[in-house]
């Protein structure tokens, strides 16, 4: 079982939430990253998120945008992230590590250094998971096996607009998680609608079997408990990146953990 599931089973057995912050690896300093992980878990993360920096994040919005392109122009590639993953686990063996991002960056890593380097080096570094927004489920059986014999899982989106063969191609190929993404458009955009998530939850879980988690829109601690009711976990990335953007290390630090205190005893309540 992976670190991913057993996580979950373990959430499951204590009828707990998921939480899952997101972070842009290597904002808003360049050596910030596995210090600022160790402060979300002691905050309370189960699962962190962490997103390899590119030049055209399509899924993004300009709040993540603009983290990427500052923590691209400190230098940060996939090189780094996983040293920073690398770097977390000396400290961490437990807490799951996924790694959000796009196609260009992992098919140039391998051109780098080799056929399938980036899978065997994820998985050396302690990486648990990845979601590649622009890989299709029918195009990733191949990659999903690799991930799978090396023990980590394939995460896939699910959108309000996805239809029951999308999910049912995803079904067949996810391991991990499902991340629903509970608006349409980029992340951080628009007003989230927990009425309208609470109604689409069960039908993903249908054709879903694995633990569904739900983000791009849950930005305080009252709309993560709405959330928790109903899903597996509950995923934050703009807010954080707002928390840290602008700040001192220490402060941005702080920030962030007392955001993440705040969204789980909200969860436990």
């Amino acid at each position: 079982m992976s670190r991913i599931a057993s996580t979950f089973t373990r959430l499951k057995a204590h009828g707990r939430t998921a939480l899952i912050p997101y972070v842009t690896a290597g904002f808003p300093f360049a050596d910030v990253t596995p210090e600022l992980m160790h402060a979300m878990v002691d905050a309370g993360a189960d699962i962190i998120e962490l997103g390899v920096p590119f030049s055209d994040p399509m899924a993004d919005g300009p709040v993540i945008q603009k983290a990427g392109e500052l923590a691209l122009s400190l230098g940060i590639g996939t090189v780094q992230v996983l040293a920073m993953v690398k770097a977390f686990r000396v400290k961490d063996k437990a807490t799951p590590v996924v790694l959000m991002g796009y196609a260009n960056p992992v098919e140039r890593y391998d051109l780098m250094h080799g056929k399938d380097s980036f899978i065997s080096d994820a998985a050396a570094a302690g990486v648990d998971g990845v979601l590649i927004v622009d890989y299709p489920p029918e195009e990733c059986k191949e990659f999903a096996s690799k991930l799978r014999a090396n023990g980590l899982d394939l995460i896939f989106l699910l959108a309000p607009t996805s239809t029951d063969h999308r999910m049912q191609q995803v079904a067949r190929v996810a391991s991990g998680y499902v991340y629903y993404v509970s608006l349409k458009g980029v992340t951080g955009a628009g007003h989230l609608d927990t009425g309208a998530v609470e109604k689409m939850l069960p039908h993903i879980r249908q054709h879903v079997s694995i633990p569904v988690g739900v983000g791009f829109g849950i930005r305080d601690a009252a709309t993560a408990r709405a959330i928790g009711k109903v899903a597996d976990a509950v995923v934050i990335g703009t807010r954080i990146i707002q928390l840290l953007d602008g700040k001192p290390r220490d402060k941005a630090i702080g920030a962030v953990s007392d955001f993440l205190r705040e969204v789980r005893q909200a969860l436990d309540a």
